[in-house]
């Protein structure tokens, strides 16, 4: 067994090899039997006196699957588990990707410099993160980088990972947008053989916690969180009818939703074309504006209406020929007072049942106050004023 890399005085990065005495025609040379890499030197002493065949041991021992194992007894309570790693979801994502051709989508459309990690490579660490464990950049860095195999899945060293790269890499990818959902929606398409007809339109918001003073879109309005006193942001999305995500954008905090519809799509419509769309909404986007844009260019959609409306369909709702969709849900169609629009009354089962429940929790309530007040009352001394008149007082 001899050494094999950098010379004996440097104790780093020494490896070992084993190796066996041969006669030549040019004398006795040194045959490498096998590469041992870097051990110790108990480990070492135990090879050497296994090629050497001393105490008991021979050389065919050492890659001879046969023979009986030499047994060690472990204290199994001061055994420690050390750099585990969460491998399997990550490799996962990375095949879900190839699939997706992200990667070479990715090294072909962001810039290459001298940057020491490429900023493609950075992105698909990204997205990995986002996919196995939704976090911020500087919580990935601090927590979440040491547990990821992403050093081994993507070789990015562990002396080049901080937070400044992490935002530097969404800074090199935010100007690739609208060619990244480009990419991926065909891609999904291809893969699934989905239809874009059908569109689903809808606003979620995130909130900070702090000032947020550098981010100008960052607004106080109306919270889904119940969070008012937070700044937020608003993110509107449009997803197909499968729920893959076609587009996105991030609006100020404080616009209202009704205000985003046609923003959103006018860019929609510019990327992926207007024909064969239908608009699905909620009624939080209605408003006459919002009817008259969908309604300049024939758009087809359906926006959900206040139930105010019911009223001007009493005759059709009390009628009997509804039509059955599934099991607890039937709707029926029903044109406009003016014939311009059709209307889609439906009638579910389910939600019948939810608003009888949330009726029946709000009586019991009323009638337990009430009990609790009239029990209050019986306890209580009633103190009863008689008022008596002197006749005389006004004589």
């Amino acid at each position: 067994m001899k050494r094999c890399g950098p010379s004996q005085s440097k104790k780093e990065h020494v490896y070992w090899e084993l190796v066996e005495s041969i006669r030549t025609e040019r004398g006795p040379r040194q045959r490498v039997v096998t590469y041992l890499g870097d051990i110790n030197q108990a480990e070492g002493a135990g090879v050497k006196q296994a090629a050497e065949e001393k105490q008991g041991y021979w050389q065919s021992r050492l890659f001879d699957a046969e023979g009986e194992p030499d047994w060690v007894e472990v204290d199994t309570k001061r055994v420690q588990v050390g750099r585990v790693r969460d491998f399997g979801g990550y490799w996962l994502g990375l095949q879900m990707l190839d699939k997706l051709e992200l990667p070479s989508f990715l090294e072909q459309t962001l810039p290459h410099g001298q940057e020491d990690i490429e900023w493609y490579i950075m992105s698909l660490a990204l997205v990995l993160w986002r996919l196995c464990e939704p976090s911020s950049e500087l919580h990935i860095e601090e927590h979440l980088y040491d547990k990821s195999p992403l050093g081994d899945l993507l070789g990015i060293p562990d002396d080049k990972m901080n937070d400044n790269r992490l935002y530097r890499s969404l800074d090199n990818l935010l100007p690739h947008k609208s060619a990244l959902e480009k990419h991926l929606k065909g891609r999904l398409g291809e893969l699934f053989d989905l239809e874009y007809d059908l569109l689903l339109y809808d606003i979620t918001s995130v909130y900070f916690e702090g000032e947020a003073a550098d981010n100008g879109q960052a607004k106080r309005g109306y919270s889904r969180d119940h969070r008012p006193d937070c700044k937020q942001v608003c993110i509107a999305l449009v997803v197909s009818r499968e729920g893959l995500p076609l587009g996105y954008e991030v609006f100020n905090g404080n616009r209202h939703d009704v205000t985003t519809v046609e923003d959103m799509v006018t860019k929609i419509e510019s990327q992926y074309g207007r024909s064969g769309r239908i608009w699905v909404m909620d009624r939080g986007m209605l408003s006459e504006d919002n009817l008259e844009f969908l309604q300049s260019q024939k758009r087809r959609y359906i926006i959900g209406t206040p139930k105010s409306q019911l009223k001007h369909f009493e005759q059709e709702l009390l009628s009997a020929d509804w039509e059955k969709i599934r099991e607890g849900l039937e709707v029926k169609a029903c044109p406009s007072p003016d014939g311009a629009e059709t209307f889609i009354l439906c009638r579910s089962e389910a939600h019948a049942q939810k608003e009888k429940a949330i009726h029946d929790r709000f009586e019991k309530r009323i009638e337990k106050g009430l009990e609790k007040i009239a029990e209050s009352c019986r306890k209580r001394k009633q103190k009863i004023g008689l008022l008596v008149r002197d006749e005389r007082t006004y004589q």
